[in-house]
């Protein structure tokens, strides 16, 4: 087999240009860590004479440092220890990724290769063994360097990578972390959005991080209900066009909450131009990555940021950190003296400082602890914290490594693996593994635990941090989430917490109409037609009342629709049986004053038994009318419409005989006046004849028939009027009642054309026209109700239809009687017999 020397194989392609910190010397295992200290690669020219050299970095980040910070710290702290790792010394390499993929992949390789120089799949470098890497920083940069990782199956602790992507074993199965995953964060900021009823919400995001933690939001708030109003993608580096297309969108977007699942280093540019444009009345959620970075305090952030709420991981305290933090010596190294220049805006070099008169020079005596900076505030370790929890987990999978005994370890047939010369994948196994406490806080598991933090900025633009609530993913669903509402100051100042709806809610008595090519959020309220009812807020269809009901005016309830019926003691009702009991007694009154008469002229001669049965008729039609009042019952609408029909009948019958007569009377005086009276005789009694075939006979059988075939009953009818149930008699036979009053109608018309001829007798009393003037009344009053039935509704049906009887019934009784009355009472002296005889024509 050939073997081939790295040393003769391996070439230079490119010069890596990585900061950091490194010591190796004298150690007996090395740590790597990776911060993204810088915010972005500085931009060079693309010269192509010479060899490359990957960029340097700008943009220096004081959280970050601190982040390093702590792992050194961390390293030295476990070095002081003798319960852990007593006879190892840690070592470490800690690389600048400066946020950027290329950078990230650069420390990985190099620190892979064990020198300065990266050879790929090779380790060139004799130092001691590598352990694992503390790091990358963000999620782009964690999966670049885990899928380099993977490879050679190298234990990756991450402090801040929470991309649920990164949970596949199978694309990253050395990937570990010290911090929950973002499926809980989405699950946290979804409950958070549906709590406060936020349904037209709008979206931003970087990276994978931002694209993965959204998607999974998406999900979850989408099946409540909650709309999407815009989304957009944080452009990685510098770019303009971008920034303002995304402000462009904000202030156009009706959303008033904005969730954003990004890194603070991605969304301080957009922050930057929304001030510029002067963007307000705007809540913002934030993810774990900013919801405690103070790279966005710029100069009137509060007027935009304030209210902001986001899920911190769980904080925790450092003992000592804040000490070594401000021990610093600036001459220490290139990243610390960057640091110095940076924060104290000067320089250590003297003779740049002469070169540029606009910088001052560091003394190196400058005081980090009077300054106010994100460095050295120790006041929020989330982060921080979760750094110093990975260092310790590598420790300690380290020192159960090292303490393995012999014969009871794990790899080829229980062996253990030397601290001096262990490979990548047996520590691996001890990471997956370990169980381990950290100083002051006790155990160092991961929890799905997040504190809900408000953003609240006091009169001087200094901001606060505060603990509003927390989530915890472990806890029973309805257990989740406590939120102290009293707590959280909004935007503006304000203690009520925004709207942020696309339409508001349709209140009960109105449907949600779906706007055609708009989210389902976006809706018209449109009210419930009449006879339906919503009682839901947003609800969708409106629902239709029962038969007996209506809605209501609000249309919010089905409500018992109003029973009408004429009633008896209404004063409609009242007045008409004050009016047909008036009638009816009127009418006897006649009778007695005809039977006190009896004898006398006048009665004789108006036929005595006819007159008293159309009195009879008239009380009839008079007191039946009473009956169609109150409520309708079988009973009184068979008792109504029968008597009506009978009655009626009778007083047709009566004048239709009284008209015959009087009609064949003047027949036989002309035949008097030509022959003999014997012949009048006869001519009276064939009248009388012909006229008892108007007897109302046929009108009793019809109506057996009618009421024991299709007797009339009560009904409640509910199509006449939507608000009402009208209590009406169902007639039970079209046919039959039309043909009953149609023969009614007949007896009229003949009736009336006998008592226009007999209007030609010539007597002093002449009962003829009286009979016609009456029957022009009956039919007058008739025709008149028929257009004035079919114009109302309900009970004024009924009263139209009892003032017709009372009226045709007052109008015979008048017309035919007054007469009669007026002579029998006032003029006593006319009725006499030679009165009643008809006179001869001039």
């Amino acid at each position: 087999h050939l073997r081939v020397s790295a040393d003769s194989t391996c070439k230079l392609k490119a010069k890596f240009n990585l900061s950091g910190y490194k010591s190796v010397e004298k150690k007996t295992v090395v740590v790597g860590g990776m911060f993204p200290v810088h915010m972005r690669v500085a931009s060079s020219g693309r010269n192509t004479s010479r060899v490359p050299v990957s960029s340097g970095c700008e943009g220096f980040n004081f959280r970050t440092f601190r982040w390093t910070r702590t792992m050194l710290f961390a390293i030295d702290e476990i070095n002081r220890r003798s319960d852990l790792l007593p006879d190892t010394d840690l070592g470490y390499v800690i690389y600048d990724s400066c946020f950027t993929i290329s950078k990230a992949v650069e420390g990985t390789l190099t620190y892979l290769t064990g020198q300065d120089e990266a050879v790929p799949n090779y380790r060139c470098g004799s130092g001691p063994p590598l352990a694992a890497l503390v790091g990358a920083g963000g999620t782009d940069l964690s999966i670049a360097t885990a899928r380099i990782l993977g490879l050679y199956h190298f234990p990756q602790v991450s402090y801040c990578s929470t991309c649920s992507a990164l949970e596949s074993k199978f694309q990253f199965p050395t990937f570990l972390r010290t911090v929950p995953s973002d499926q809980h964060q989405s699950s946290a900021i979804a409950k958070l959005v549906i709590g406060f009823g936020w349904t037209w919400v709008g979206i931003s995001a970087n990276d994978d991080y931002g694209k993965y933690g959204i998607k999974d939001f998406k999900e979850q708030v989408e099946e409540a209900g909650v709309c999407i109003s815009f989304s957009e993608t944080l452009p990685k580096g510098n770019s303009p066009e971008d920034i303002q297309r995304i402000v462009q969108t904000v202030v156009e977007s009706t959303a008033k909450i904005i969730v954003v699942f990004s890194s603070d280093v991605d969304l301080s540019p957009l922050v930057a131009e929304l001030l510029r444009n002067n963007v307000t009345n705007r809540t913002w959620i934030a993810s774990e990555a900013w919801v405690t970075s103070a790279l966005l305090l710029e100069p009137g952030a509060s007027s935009l940021l304030g209210g902001t709420l986001g899920f911190a991981v769980r904080r925790g305290s450092i003992p000592g950190l804040q000490r070594y933090l401000l021990d610093l010596d600036p001459y220490g190294d290139p990243l610390t003296e960057e640091f110095w220049e940076t924060v104290f805006n000067c320089t250590l070099d003297y003779g740049k400082a002469l070169r540029q008169s606009g910088q001052g020079l560091c003394s190196g005596l400058e005081s980090l602890a009077q300054l106010n900076n994100t460095y050295s505030d120790i006041s929020q370790l989330r982060i921080t914290y979760s750094v110093y929890k990975a260092v310790y987990a590598v420790a300690h999978a380290l020192h159960n490594l090292e303490h393995c005994q012999q014969g009871q370890g794990p790899f080829n047939g229980k062996d253990c693996a030397d601290i001096g010369s262990f490979e990548p994948w047996q520590l691996m196994y001890y990471l997956k593994n370990v169980r381990y406490t950290v100083p002051a806080h006790g155990d160092g598991t991961v929890e799905a635990f997040y504190d809900l933090i408000n953003w609240q900025f006091s009169s001087d633009g200094e901001i606060s941090y505060v603990r509003v609530g927390h989530f915890n993913a472990s806890a029973a669903p309805e257990e989740q989430m406590s939120i102290s509402n009293s707590s959280i100051l909004w935007n503006n100042d304000t203690p009520e917490p925004p709207r942020s709806v696309c339409s508001d809610n349709c209140q009960p008595g109105t449907r949600k109409g779906i706007r055609q090519g708009e989210p389902v959020c976006c809706f018209d309220c449109i009210p419930c037609a009449d006879g339906e009812i919503s009682n839901t807020t947003n609800a969708r269809e409106c629902i239709l009342c029962g038969e007996d009901d209506w809605s209501n005016q609000a249309h919010d309830a089905c409500v018992p629709k109003i029973i009408e019926f004429l009633a008896f003691g209404e004063p409609l009702g009242i007045t008409l049986i004050v009016i047909s009991a008036c009638g009816a007694v009127v009418t006897i009154a006649v009778a007695v004053v005809f039977i006190l008469n009896a004898s006398t002229p006048l009665v004789k001669a108006n036929d005595a038994v006819l007159s008293l049965l159309l009195l009879f008729s008239l009380v009839v039609t008079f007191l039946c009318s009473i009956v169609f009042l109150g409520e309708p019952q079988d009973w009184s609408c068979m008792t109504s419409q029968v008597a009506l029909a009978l009655g009626f009948a009778l007083c047709l019958s009566c004048i239709m005989s009284k008209a015959a007569v009087l009609m064949h009377r003047a027949q036989a005086l002309k035949a008097a006046r030509a022959r003999s009276r014997a012949a009048a005789k006869a001519a009276k009694a064939a009248a009388e004849a012909a006229a008892s075939s108007g007897s109302p006979d046929v009108v009793a059988v019809a109506c057996t028939v009618w009421l024991v075939l299709f007797p009339p009953h009560a009904v409640k009818n509910t199509s006449a009027q939507n608000i009402k149930i009208i209590l009406e008699c169902d007639e039970g036979s079209i046919v039959f009642i039309c043909c009953i009053f149609a023969y009614d109608i007949l007896l009229a018309l003949i009736a009336f054309i006998f008592a226009f001829i007999a209007r030609k007798l010539e007597d002093h009393f002449s009962e003829g026209k009286s009979m016609t003037f009456g029957m022009l009344v009956f039919f007058i009053v008739w025709i008149s109700f028929v257009p004035a039935y079919l114009s109302t509704r309900g009970k004024f049906m009924v009263a139209v239809q009892i003032f017709a009887i009372l009226a045709s019934s007052f109008g015979l009784l008048t017309c035919i009687f007054l007469p009669k009355c007026y002579i029998l009472l006032i003029k006593p002296e006319r009725n006499k017999e030679d009165m009643m005889r008809p006179r001869a024509k001039p």
